[in-house]
């Protein structure tokens, strides 16, 4: 069998994997983990009132490892290390009055050392298609307290897996 790739860096037209269907929203979204010490990178848009991981959605023939790193040079500017996947995330939740049905990847990578964002202790700002992004390290210990989406990250970030894990989840809508 030969593999035949969709996806090429020559390609200027972009086909992002999200499925409207009336007021419900299926989408593929891949997501990076940034530890440091006792802390993970969290991000916000500016506009909004929770946190979440940084990522964003796969282009249609794009492999996930492939989505984080343009997502993250997009968004910080930053050409980031993919180490392993840690869970594969079933997500069910609302947001914008519309029923969402997310199936994420979330992955381990490491920032790059001398762009100097392990350093910073306030919040840091990044833009994606003209919408500023708010990027700020949270202490580990105090994730139960903050409003975290998918709300199984305020636990499962304590200890990652060893090995892939399977996640189903449904946070209630806000």
């Amino acid at each position: 069998m030969t593999a035949v790739s969709l996806h090429s860096p020559e390609s200027h037209e972009r086909t992002m994997l999200t499925l409207d269907a009336g007021r419900a929203r299926f989408t593929y979204r891949i997501v990076g983990v940034a530890l440091d010490r006792d802390r993970v990178l969290l991000h916000r848009a500016e506009t909004d009132d929770f946190w979440s991981l940084p990522g964003g959605r796969a282009e249609l023939g794009e492999p996930a490892t492939e989505t984080l790193r343009r997502e993250m040079r997009e968004e910080l500017g930053a050409e980031v290390r993919v180490e392993r996947l840690l869970w594969v995330v079933e997500n069910f939740f609302g947001h914008d009055d519309r029923a969402q049905h997310e199936l994420g990847l979330y992955f381990l990578m490491t920032l790059p050392r001398e762009a100097g964002r392990y350093e910073r202790s306030e919040p840091f700002e990044g833009r994606e298609d003209g919408l500023t992004l708010i990027f700020q390290w949270h202490r580990l210990d105090q994730l139960a307290a903050l409003p975290l989406y998918p709300s199984f990250l305020r636990e499962a970030l304590q200890a990652l897996p060893d090995a892939i894990a399977h996640v189903i989840h449904t946070d209630n809508p806000k």
